[in-house]
């Protein structure tokens, strides 16, 4: 009889999830064989029948209703005539979850230049960017901007995140979050004009473009990225996000590999073919 194989450190267990997650692993084998065929030939019992309440209990304060939501979002996002405004317009906007739920402090919009060539967008804001109200601004973000001071890239981006509230526990952003945020991205894509963009993260990458492969399939790659109304479209690159380099190490090259290929492109300027 073997002896068990002794436990993971947490932070080696935690590394290793990550590396699955940011790849696009969303699911578990389980350890022993499941007959599902078998399984399948019993049929549970219905659920006991409950009688539904005559009143419908109120919504949970600071719960906002995701079907408004999205539609009071893209009223408040085009009338942002500027980034100061568009920034307003978020902070001032009840309508995402993370608002109530993760934020301790305050939204997060945006750094770098009004007009920058390059928008870096990543998934949403962790504790030092709820701190400090500026997105990338902890040791994950502190990694990017050395990546975009070896590159060249400093003065020429813009930075920004699919969500503008921390998740808590910094977990990874919900779909109908990001939806509910897009129409204040795209407004800041719209009024920056950028000539392409850099997707930081599996989260930034899935969600605007539209994609089910992990990061690790996504990034190095060109796509091209458009709005919801289909009036804007640029190429877009997805790349790692410093938070996994910081855990992989290793995979710094190829984050580096996929900058290069952004710079020539950029510096080139030319759209991608």
């Amino acid at each position: 009889m073997t002896s068990p194989s002794p436990a993971l450190p947490a932070a080696a267990l935690e590394s290793l999830l990550a590396f699955w997650a940011d790849g696009g692993v969303d699911a578990m084998l389980l350890d022993e064989a499941v007959d599902r065929i078998e399984a399948g030939k019993f049929v549970p019992p219905p659920p006991p029948t409950r009688k539904l309440a005559a009143v419908a209990a109120p919504a949970r304060p600071g719960q906002p209703d995701l079907g408004g939501a999205l539609a009071q979002a893209q009223a408040a996002a085009a009338q942002a005539s500027d980034l100061e405004q568009l920034a307003t317009a978020i902070a001032a906007f009840e309508g995402c979850p993370l608002r109530f739920e993760g934020a301790a402090r305050q939204a997060v919009f945006s750094r770098g230049r009004g007009d920058a060539p390059l928008m870096v967008i990543g998934e949403g804001p962790g504790a030092e960017e709820d701190a400090q109200g500026q997105p990338f601004v902890g040791r994950a973000g502190q990694l990017l901007d050395r990546m975009l001071a070896a590159a060249g890239l400093t003065d020429r981006v813009f930075i920004t995140n699919t969500v503008f509230w921390r998740p808590p526990g910094n977990r990874t952003p919900s779909a109908a979050e990001q939806m509910v945020c897009l129409p204040f991205l795209e407004r800041a894509i719209a009024l920056v004009q950028p000539k392409m963009l850099l997707l930081v993260g599996g989260a930034s990458a899935k969600s605007l473009l539209k994609k089910e492969e992990g990061i690790l399939s996504l990034r190095g790659r060109w796509f091209e990225w458009r709005s919801s109304a289909g009036d804007l479209q640029l190429p877009a690159m997805p790349t790692l996000h410093p938070a996994f380099l910081l855990r992989q190490p290793a995979a710094k090259k190829r984050a580096w590999a996929d900058l290069l290929t952004l710079i020539e492109r950029l510096d080139r300027g030319e759209r991608p073919g």
